[in-house]
């Protein structure tokens, strides 16, 4: 977030207010998202012409008013200044997304993971992405990688919608393939033992679909785990993180090649992924 932002904002909050919407701004293209403390929203419009006055790129802001949450991960919006519209193109890593930010999931805070992601992906691999939102992951590394073949699933038809959108958009439409459905179901029914590396990029539920994943692979695979964990400091998340995903897949053959901390998601909870070389699908 640009930093003139803070003093502008000084001019109409204190210091203490200016902390609290600076933290959580996001922005996704044109369109920003605030999370404005109930004791700040009759000055919401203050706020958001302030933005739209000195972030150049902004036309919209909206604030959040619930968390994330449900199936679908999405947050209830309001709109408080600018164009009154939900749907805008970010970009990203030479690629551009069409995102709808009411009715689908998207961080512009995993962009070093995908990019981090796409850098380990070997040539001629088969990836299945178990909850691809509107294609992040799996055009990133699409685009970057020509002779792979990226199964993007998802269960949100509007993501799904953009995600096959995107993959036209950035030229990738040959190498991913857009399902719509329950991870779970579209593993078990057409692609058990596809996959070199499995994606599941939904920290809430991951563990609840490790079974599926490690179906999804080849007698030895990689499966990309993502977690939210509660601990005390980045390093404690680090640690109390390696310990989950090896409970995750207690019941196979694994291996965490790498464990990393994302982001502080919340207080004191951490977002991490595990890489997890899984060398048999077998007990």
């Amino acid at each position: 977030m640009p930093h003139m932002l803070k003093q502008v904002l000084g001019s109409v909050l204190t210091p203490e207010e200016t902390a609290q919407v600076y933290s959580a701004f996001d922005q996704i293209g044109d369109i920003v998202i605030i999370k404005i403390p109930d004791e700040l929203m009759p000055k919401k419009k203050l706020i958001a012409d302030a933005i739209l006055a000195n972030v150049k790129t902004a036309k919209a802001v909206f604030a959040q008013v619930s968390p994330v949450r449900g199936d679908f991960r999405v947050r209830d919006l309001e709109f408080i200044a600018g164009e009154n519209r939900t749907v805008t193109e970010y970009k990203e890593h030479g690629c551009r997304f069409k995102v709808d930010v009411a009715k689908t999931y998207f961080s512009p805070r995993l962009s070093t993971e995908r990019q981090r992601i796409a850098d380990m992906v070997g040539d001629n691999e088969t990836i299945i992405n178990m909850f691809a939102g509107v294609g992040t992951y799996s055009v990133v590394i699409a685009k970057a990688n020509k002779t792979c073949k990226v199964y993007s699933i998802d269960s949100n038809s509007a993501a799904s919608e953009l995600d096959g959108i995107n993959a036209k958009l950035n030229k990738v439409q040959d190498r991913v393939v857009t399902i719509c459905g329950d991870a779970a179901e579209v593993i078990k029914d057409r692609l058990a033992g596809r996959a070199d590396r499995v994606l599941m990029p939904l920290p809430e539920r991951a563990k609840e679909f490790v079974d599926s994943a490690v179906l999804a692979l080849k007698e030895k695979g990689i499966v990309h785990y993502f977690a939210h964990i509660k601990a005390d400091s980045k390093k404690a998340g680090q640690e109390l993180g390696l310990q989950d995903a090896h409970d995750a897949f207690a019941k196979y053959d694994h291996q965490v090649l790498a464990i990393r901390v994302i982001r502080e998601v919340g207080p004191r909870i951490y977002q991490i992924v595990a890489d997890v070389l899984v060398s048999s699908r077998h007990h």
